[in-house]
């Protein structure tokens, strides 16, 4: 064995690696980064909860909505009871399609059955798809950012760390690992700080765009199937008169 190589190069860092103290004996740049995931992290998790709570709020308005849709009451008056101000995404859709359906009985002379009619509460409907997803997705876009760059902020710490790891090893002339492990262990630090943010936002991401895409299918089922009744009944009345 090189004679080099003795007990005190091998000897356990007397510095701590808790995550604490790998963060205070870490350089500026790292602390930075450092502070930067975590609060990336902390904010994920808000996002991840706040979509969790409301999917599963707006899937049981849907529910409860369908339930006294089709229960076969008058659709007048279930738009009476929900009103101008809707307060879940569904119920907004139906408003949107009854009201265009609405304003367009006060036309004189118009023909309810015409398809530029159809046009106009479809197009209402969509509209409001729209608007009501958008709202959904708020901060969705977020976990799709932080899941890919995460990580590279994390390596970008772990890169600065290392190089200011080595410098601190040229200045004391010391190449023992009790003087190479605590500068590499605050470098890496920051490398499983963004792995630890990626990861969720990434599975997350994932997870909630799927909710959404199955609940925009669900609101444009709702639209289609909703479109054909008020065209049914148009045309209905129309052959009454």
């Amino acid at each position: 064995m090189d004679p080099s190589i003795n007990a005190a190069n091998l000897a356990t860092p007397s510095v701590s690696l808790s995550p604490w103290a790998l963060f205070v004996h870490a350089a500026l740049v790292v602390k930075l980064v450092m502070i930067g995931l975590v609060c990336a992290s902390i904010w994920v998790w808000a996002v991840i909860f706040d979509k969790y709570f409301t999917l599963r709020k707006v899937k049981r308005q849907a529910d409860e909505f369908e339930d006294l849709f089709w229960s076969g009451g008058s659709l007048d008056e279930l738009y009476e009871n929900i009103g101008v101000k809707p307060t879940h995404p569904m119920a907004a859709v139906f408003s949107a399609g009854m009201g265009e359906w609405r304003r367009s009985a006060r036309i004189n002379g118009i023909e309810m059955s015409s398809e530029g009619v159809k046009q106009r509460i479809d197009r209402a409907m969509s509209i409001t798809i729209t608007r009501e997803m958008e709202r959904l997705e708020r901060w969705v876009t977020f976990l799709a950012t932080v899941g890919p760059v995460a990580p590279f902020i994390g390596l970008f710490g772990t890169v600065w760390g290392i190089m200011h790891a080595f410098a601190s090893i040229a200045q004391s002339n010391n190449t023992s690992l009790a003087v190479v492990a605590p500068g590499i262990s605050e470098a890496l630090f920051a490398t499983a700080l963004g792995l630890l943010t990626a990861i969720p936002a990434v599975v997350a991401y994932n997870f909630v765009n799927n909710k959404l895409n199955l609940f925009a299918e669900r609101l444009e089922g709702f639209a289609a199937e909703f479109s054909a009744i008020l065209s049914r009944q148009s045309e209905a009345k129309e052959n009454q008169e």
